[in-house]
């Protein structure tokens, strides 16, 4: 990649780093594995992938990232902390948070998706300094999003549309607070345009979501910890919460991606290989180098004293 990672960076600097991410990632729930890939994604797309969404509040300073409204349900915080110590007991101060991040992204996929999913993550990323809880909403796509306002997104990150629907196929598992997608439940739900929700589909969320309550529900009904395509036969029967979801249907183009990847057997490969991709290119989003960032000691901390 243009930015300077390689594949294997660690080989003779910490030849067990990437093993001991992955032991980290085995540990976790399949909850928190969907969770540490979506931390990945919040991360690059906020101040590129510098790890700044792993930074804690300081008295005196700006809110952090993590404390930004897109950020305030991620998980997996404490699997980066661990394979971190471990990793500082036998290379101190040579892996960076970020790596450990993108790493631990690209495990959590491999292992959902049955091993189906499994690519080379280059490496090489210096962690940032700075988060900021106010670049949160501009720079992470919102559930409620059209197609228009996706694909500027992404754009703006150096994503194309076909990365962008690559990548939504993460919705193929973990859990979304119904918060986040109960303006769809209400009719027209049921008026069988491109957007609105199957009626059935929407009558059983308006269960699962009492009012006045925010619990969660799996995004995918039909196999929530699976990494699959399934999410894209979802989408063409109406069945994916988030408007931003259903929005990939409203193109010719996006339609087509969707489409292919429910293709019988060859779809599920297809997608595989442009999630990875994808992935990769997600990974390589503004990354910091020795001159404009550091590694850090502790993930949720930047190394002191700084001096900017």
């Amino acid at each position: 990649p243009a930015t300077g990672l390689k594949v294997g960076y660690y080989d003779d600097k910490c030849p067990d780093a990437e093993k001991i991410v992955l032991d980290a990632v085995r540990n976790a729930t399949a909850g928190i594995k969907a969770g540490l890939i979506r931390l990945f994604f919040h991360d690059c797309f906020v101040q590129g992938c510098d790890a700044s969404v792993l930074l804690n509040k300081v008295a005196g300073k700006p809110d952090p990232e993590m404390l930004g409204i897109p950020n305030l349900s991620l998980r997996g915080f404490e699997v980066i902390d661990a394979a971190k110590r471990k990793i500082e007991e036998k290379c101190p101060g040579v892996v960076s948070c970020a790596d450990i991040v993108a790493f631990a992204g690209r495990d959590a996929s491999k292992i959902l998706s049955g091993n189906k999913i499994n690519f080379s993550m280059p490496a090489g990323r210096y962690d940032g300094s700075v988060s900021l809880k106010d670049e949160t909403l501009p720079n992470l796509p919102p559930p409620f999003a059209n197609l228009n306002t996706l694909t500027q997104m992404f754009a703006k990150k150096g994503l194309t549309q076909t990365d962008m629907v690559a990548l939504s196929g993460a919705h193929s598992i973990g859990r979304s607070q119904c918060s986040s997608f109960r303006d769809r439940l209400q009719p027209p739900a049921n008026d069988n345009s491109t957007m609105s929700m199957d009626a059935t589909y929407a009558g059983k969320l308006t269960q699962d979501c009492p009012a006045g309550s925010d619990p969660t529900v799996p995004q995918d009904y039909k196999t929530p910890d699976v990494l699959d395509s399934q999410y894209y036969r979802n989408m063409k029967d109406r069945k994916v919460l988030f408007t931003s979801d259903a929005a990939l249907m409203t193109s010719p183009k996006t339609k087509e991606l969707v489409e292919k990847y429910t293709w019988w057997l060859i779809g599920d490969f297809l997608w595989y290989r442009h999630f990875e991709d994808a992935m990769v290119k997600m990974g390589n989003i503004e990354v910091k180098s020795s001159t404009n960032g550091q590694i850090r000691k502790k993930c949720g901390f930047v190394n002191e004293p700084y001096t900017g």
